[in-house]
């Protein structure tokens, strides 16, 4: 679950941040556009361990929430050239 706190609800109630960052990542914004994010030291072992496999990154809470649209490839194929 992603929790957001503007900068000053986050200066105001730091406790609480770091409660939530319990249940998945708090993003801190500065005048509504995100500026930091807060996680708790696990997520963070979590997601810089050099194990991590995607299945594991998408697995991220959260993740879920996040519009992302990938371009479309084009990768056309060409016949082989046997000369």
């Amino acid at each position: 679950m992603i929790t957001t706190f503007s900068d000053r609800e986050f200066n105001r109630d730091v406790t609480k941040a770091k409660k939530a960052s319990l249940n998945g990542p708090v993003f801190i914004t500065d005048r509504g556009q995100p500026t930091h994010v807060l996680l708790s030291l696990a997520e963070y072992q979590r997601l810089t361990s050099k194990h991590q496999n995607i299945a594991d990154a998408l697995a991220m809470p959260g993740v879920g929430d996040i519009d992302f649209d990938a371009p479309r490839s084009n990768i056309g194929l060409k016949p082989p050239d046997f000369s």
